[in-house]
């Protein structure tokens, strides 16, 4: 017995959640093809969006990304009104809210494992609070004003590491004539991305908690979302166990920076937090 504890710590189990996270990433980008060739897949399916943030020019993916296709829609919307993708960030909003990020992100699950390497980490704290709000000035202004004003996709064009990541170094390595064609905006992706993974090995999923505007979209909807962490009143004492716990800056479970990770449930004392359907409006 001591044997096999001595192994779990060494080796720990992957808990459901990671497993989630996981297939998420392999189903968004199963088209193992298109590394291969260097090309983006343009079946049927990439006319539906996935849940969380994953690239439409991955050579892999086999699915369209919400926040490009907000982006894309707010760039037409003067021509027809985007009901499809306002219509679907709803539907995924008001069921699970930011689990999305928690569960169903595969940049989530890189920032997660990223922040294994083992050094001396930055805990949250006021600054990193402040820096939390920087995610909605994104959002505001380059997933919506510049996609309105300048017509083009701001977050896409300018920030999105997870772009470079996943699209931009993929279909320059796999495919020549394209590799051609790359200049400064280019190397100013790749350094955004290699900033944003340097300081993700530092503090906790830096750019879900920082820059990302699918997670600031999300979190309007997290206190009345279906399905995530509940807290059942009756048992819970106000001890503050849970905040604690929680590597996010959160002020309590399931306000807009929780990512429904379901570490507070392992901390609580009391037994009160769980997952499960929350009921209308959000409540236990």
């Amino acid at each position: 017995m001591k044997n096999i504890e001595k192994k779990e710590k060494r080796f720990p189990r992957l808990s459901a959640r990671r497993y989630t996270q996981l297939i998420a990433a392999v189903l968004y980008n199963c088209n193992i093809r298109g590394f291969a060739e260097g090309k983006i897949f343009k079946g049927a399916s990439k006319g539906v969006c996935v849940p969380g943030l994953n690239c439409y020019s991955c050579p892999g993916a086999v699915a369209a990304c919400p926040l490009g296709s907000l982006q894309s829609a707010l760039l037409s919307s003067r021509y027809k009104f985007p009901y499809y993708i306002l219509g679907t960030l709803l539907l995924f909003g008001l069921f699970f809210g930011r689990m999305i990020c928690g569960f169903l992100c595969p940049f989530g699950l890189l920032q997660e494992l990223l922040y294994k390497i083992p050094t001396k980490k930055i805990k949250k704290n006021r600054l990193t609070r402040i820096l939390s709000k920087l995610k909605y000035i994104i959002l505001a202004v380059f997933v919506v004003v510049i996609p309105l004003v300048k017509l083009v996709p701001g977050f896409c064009k300018y920030i999105c590491p997870a772009g470079t990541l996943e699209g931009g170094v993929p279909l320059a390595i796999g495919n020549e004539t394209l590799r051609g064609m790359l200049g400064a905006l280019f190397s100013w992706k790749v350094f955004v991305l290699a900033a944003v993974l340097l300081v993700c090995i530092f503090c906790y999923r830096a750019f879900c908690r920082f820059l990302c505007p699918l997670g600031a979209l999300y979190s309007f909807f997290n206190p009345i979302c279906f399905f995530g962490v509940r807290v059942d009143r009756s048992k819970c004492t106000d001890c503050g166990a849970c905040t604690r716990a929680c590597k996010a800056d959160v002020k309590k479970v399931c306000d807009g920076e929780c990512i429904h990770c379901g570490e507070c449930i392992r901390k609580c004392p009391e037994n009160a937090i769980s997952f499960g359907y929350k009921g209308p409006g959000g409540k236990f």
